[in-house]
């Protein structure tokens, strides 16, 4: 999945302020006030000045950037037993938890919901934070006679014969941990990495999975972390032209391998910032399965703000900026305090601004 930001935008967008900002500076190096608290005033002549209106507005500082429409993050499913794969769920197939993702030597490996995953054999004396949660789930199963806790009991034991007996297994009381796959949720099945009547070995791909409902996935430059704040509202743009709304869900940092080279070694790894986006109303994704987007992220708002554009500004003598108020054949320059800065508009304050007010733009 590619989802890289778009660096023409939005270094042209953020360039395009700079200029702005520079050129409104440049004309008026350094204005005084001169004339007292009101400031200085100037006699018009000449030809007219480009001039502007003061106006009340939200102001949003948003980028945008290239995401995909899809089932979010592809996980792989690797072996943990030696032996014959010898059924594998379909793809595109849902699998819940207690259900078999693939069978090895005609013996189930099932999922289980957890974040952990199983990375040791559990059996009576075994204690730790995998047994909670694999003791959740024997729970969830319907099993009974034992205590959900970290600690795994001969209770917990006779629960597992039971368990093993339902799936057809040895009833050992012990769980080896290739013998359980644990996902966040219920799973879809996306590809198959082994074939029927291959064999596995431990660390070999079988399948791969992703979630199962659409989402989507942006993938950000470190740079440009601070536009990935989990819960964070943020807009869609589908191929269709509507936007709906969405809310960033996970943010994970990845490791991509580097592209090979012409000798064939790999270059150097890129670590990325993976955004997943939920799209507010699912119905709005009807008739588009996997499909390139626009995803706006809002950095900061304000909201019912005056504003002026960038240009309007005027570096002051006495410090800070101003802008220069025309009122009919004269015009004044007042002090302003800046807030944001976006789409070429900056939000001011201070004594005589007020809605409509006329500023000089210089050119």
């Amino acid at each position: 999945m590619t989802g890289a930001i778009r660096r023409s935008r939005l270094r042209a967008a953020v360039a395009g302020g700079v200029v702005l900002l520079v050129a409104a500076l440049g004309v008026v190096a350094a204005v005084g006030f001169g004339g007292g608290a009101d400031g200085g005033r100037a006699q018009a002549g000449g030809a007219a000045p480009a001039t502007a209106t003061v106006t009340r507005q939200t102001l949003a500082d948003s980028e945008t950037a290239d995401g995909e429409l899809g089932y979010g993050t592809t996980r792989t499913a690797t072996a943990k037993l030696n032996g014959t794969v010898t059924a594998l769920a379909a793809t595109g197939s849902t699998v819940r938890r207690g259900k078999p993702l693939y069978l090895i030597d005609n013996e189930e490996v099932v999922l289980l919901y957890g974040g952990l995953p199983a990375y040791r054999t559990l059996a009576p004396g075994v204690q730790g934070a995998d047994v909670t949660q694999f003791e959740r789930n024997l729970d969830a199963l319907g099993y009974t006679g034992f205590t959900v806790d970290d600690e795994y009991t001969g209770a917990t034991a006779d629960a597992v014969r039971e368990w093993q007996e339902d799936l057809g297994l040895t009833e050992t009381g012990r769980v080896e941990p290739g013998r359980v796959v644990y996902a966040d949720r219920e799973v879809r099945v996306e590809s198959h990495q082994a074939d029927l009547g291959g064999l596995t070995q431990p660390g070999q791909a079988v399948l791969t999975y992703t979630g199962t409902s659409r989402v989507v996935t942006v993938e950000l430059d470190v740079d440009d972390q601070r536009l990935a704040k989990r819960d964070a509202k943020v807009s869609v743009r589908l191929p269709d032209g509507r936007a709906v709304p969405g809310t960033i869900s996970t943010v994970e940092t990845v490791i991509q391998a580097g592209a090979a080279g012409a000798n064939g070694q790999s270059g150097d790894a890129e670590t990325k910032i993976e955004v997943t986006v939920a799209v507010t109303d699912p119905k709005a994704l009807t008739g588009f399965d996997q499909a390139s987007v626009d995803v706006t992220f809002t950095v900061s708002e304000r909201r019912d703000v005056l504003t002026v554009p960038v240009a309007a500004l005027l570096a002051l003598a006495e410090g800070g900026y101003g802008v220069q108020v025309a009122e009919g054949g004269t015009s004044r320059v007042l002090a302003v305090t800046t807030g944001l800065f976006a789409g070429g508009r900056v939000e001011v304050t201070g004594a005589g601004i007020t809605e409509g007010t006329t500023v000089v733009v210089p050119t």
